[in-house]
């Protein structure tokens, strides 16, 4: 009876000591993998030798943390990558108008002609306002990304809104020799959003109209609330239309901006819980949204 507890206690005594060598076998391999994942740039997960439920479990646990951890470590490259190259074409635009201004200052000074200077001053202004609108424009993008995730909604009539800023915008678009041809659906389509979101991201896409139109401009809001806007842009290519969201990304024939237009467009759709998308078909840009 005696020898048969024993023979049990030493089975019992080798099979814990099993599971606790394994067990620290494991929380090696953890480790090691651990610090080998953070030293090396690389997609692999950590991987353990052992079944044992709970050390599978942790190993998941901290691969899962892993993976959240690379992609906020590549945000951040991006984001540095993102910030010089807007730190260079901000220099860049900004520094045009400015150089331009300080010329013609420097030749207003230099003359009595009073046609001249006229003139000059008429070009002092307008690369003034072209340094304003720069300016302004980062402006709103600094203060929306700095806005809180939990916006005010409100009932929104989409298809009035569209009207009332396509209305808003008819002048600059005439100047412009564009005739917007819209297509809005009897039917009231309505949405909680926030308002003040929606009228900007309007504006934003008939700025962009502005800027990339060849002369025609459609917009349409269909019966299940999908909203187009899409004119002939024969100057733009496939690549630079995917791009076109991108941050400070910007297109040799819109270099009075900053290229946040359509990327803040983007940022306000998707704080609404919708999307937008660019496409380009047969020389049309086309952006669709769906809130």
């Amino acid at each position: 009876m005696v020898y048969g507890l024993v023979g049990i206690l030493i089975a019992v005594v080798i099979v814990l000591s099993i599971k606790i060598y394994s067990l620290k076998r494991s929380a090696k391999e953890i480790s090691k993998g651990f610090a080998d994942k953070l030293q090396t740039d690389t997609n692999t997960l950590i991987d353990i030798s052992s079944q044992d439920k709970d050390m599978c479990e942790l190993a998941d646990s901290i691969n899962k943390q892993l993976v959240i951890l690379r992609k906020e470590h590549l945000r951040y490259v991006q984001g540095d990558a993102e910030l010089k190259t807007a730190i260079t074409n901000i220099s860049h635009d900004i520094r045009t108008p400015l150089t331009a201004i300080y010329g013609y200052l420097d030749m207003l000074q230099k003359t009595d002609d009073a046609e001249k200077q006229a003139r000059y001053i008429s070009i002092i202004k307008e690369r003034a306002k072209m340094m304003k609108q720069l300016t302004e424009e980062l402006f709103r993008y600094s203060v929306i990304l700095s806005e809180e995730d939990d916006i005010k909604t409100e009932t929104v009539n989409i298809g009035q809104a569209l009207e009332d800023s396509i209305m808003g915008f008819y002048g600059a678009l005439s100047e412009k020799g564009i005739v917007p041809n819209a297509v809005i659906t009897e039917n009231k389509i309505v949405r909680n959003l926030n308002k003040a979101y929606l009228s900007r991201v309007f504006s934003n896409l008939l700025n962009n109209a502005m800027k990339y139109s060849d002369g025609d401009l459609d917009i349409t809001l269909s019966d299940s609330g999908v909203i187009t806007f899409s004119n002939t842009a024969k100057k733009l290519s496939a690549v630079e239309v995917e791009q076109l969201f991108d941050r400070f990304y910007t297109v040799e024939v819109a270099r009075n901006s900053t290229g946040l237009g359509l990327s803040i467009a983007r940022t306000l759709v998707e704080r609404m819980g919708g999307t937008i998308t660019a496409t380009y078909d047969e020389g049309r840009l086309i952006i669709t949204i769906i809130l």
